[in-house]
């Protein structure tokens, strides 16, 4: 396992360097001026840094090459530098000072590097994306593996309607409907997310769980229906197994061979669906924000969008396919532990 673990992130590294060449090589045949839709109230000189950190007028290669020389050093310098200075978790270790004031990868919008915008708006999406997934996956996989177990009951049938219909509804029309009957009619909850507030007291916490309860609920449903019916296709292809029916002829419990035995094999699939599924809800979740006016990434990436906000879009854009790369990873690595039978070495 060690040993394919360390030869799949030896791959990451190449991986991630075709990826950011088809992303920036996307927004490079992009036509027009990359320059020609910043503002004209912005001062030369910002103009000017903005070009030589872009490396307009060179050519693609060279400006390929100065932007993965500013994400995949510069930039991972600076939050090296901060962790061990700063941070709490690492604060103990030796203060480094590997950045040597190299530029940085500037928004066109804000004048501002990219990653602190990132690193200020990623705690809004984590929050309401985060648990948002989570009460999803919590909430699939019981309803999956009961509905396997009592196929065609009641529950399985009332599940898979439920499921059809969070599947099948988008995220946009069931965040509008919830705003319109808890928030406008019963004026339970907020319809609009508040990302200035702070969490000091008891009344602050409630006020904020208030908050997400709307969004939070859009994506765990539609996570849920997703994932519940990968959980119950899985189960239902490992309840006729014969292991099955072998552990239940030697006097083996219904809740050991049903909860150790075939819940086991039944994740191995389902791993692939959740991992990979973590980057496509925080891409997914863009709508959702803009629904609820969560200040997150997805309105960040629509906001860099509208304004032609190129070195934005593109970060945010590579940092989207880097989720998928990594939890990739992470769903092989947990096949391994899940299903001992699987060996890669």
């Amino acid at each position: 396992m060690l040993t394919f673990t360390i030869r799949r992130l030896v791959l990451t590294l190449p991986t991630l360097l075709v990826i950011s060449l088809v992303i920036f090589m996307l927004l490079e045949l992009a036509p027009g001026d990359p320059m020609a839709q910043v503002p004209l109230t912005v001062p030369p000189e910002v103009k000017e840094k903005m070009r030589e950190a872009l490396g307009l007028g060179q050519p693609s290669h060279v400006r390929y090459l100065k932007w993965v020389y500013q994400f995949f050093v510069v930039e991972p310098s600076i939050m090296i530098d901060w962790l061990t200075s700063k941070s709490t978790l690492l604060g103990w270790l030796p203060d480094t000072s590997l950045y040597g004031g190299d530029l940085r990868v500037i928004s066109w919008q804000t004048r501002s590097p990219v990653m602190d915008i990132v690193v200020q708006r990623l705690p809004q999406t984590m929050w309401v994306v985060g648990m948002g997934y989570l009460f999803g996956v919590l909430i699939a996989l019981p309803i999956g593996i009961y509905s396997a177990y009592r196929q065609y009951s009641i529950f399985d049938q009332v599940g898979t309607f439920i499921s059809m219909v969070g599947f099948s509804v988008p995220t946009f029309f069931t965040g509008v409907l919830l705003i319109v009957v808890f928030s406008v009619n019963l004026g339970w909850f907020p319809s609009i997310y508040d990302t200035t507030l702070k969490v000091n007291s008891w009344d602050s916490f409630l006020q904020q769980a208030r908050q997400m309860v709307m969004p939070v609920t859009v994506l765990a449903l539609y996570n849920a229906a997703q994932i519940s019916r990968f959980m119950r296709s899985s189960m239902l292809d490992n309840l006729n197994q014969d292991y099955v029916r072998t552990a239940r002829a030697k006097g083996l419990s219904e809740r050991v061979v049903v909860l150790v035995h075939v819940l086991r094999n039944s994740m191995i699939p389902v791993v692939t669906v959740i991992a990979l599924g973590v980057p496509q809800v925080v891409g997914g979740a863009i709508i959702t924000e803009q629904v609820f006016k969560v200040n997150g990434l997805g309105q960040l990436l629509i906001g860099a969008i509208e304004a032609n906000d190129l070195p934005m879009v593109q970060t945010l854009t590579f940092i989207f396919a880097l989720l998928i790369v990594v939890f990739n990873l992470i769903a092989d690595v947990l096949y391994g532990i899940i299903a001992p039978r699987i060996r890669y070495d």
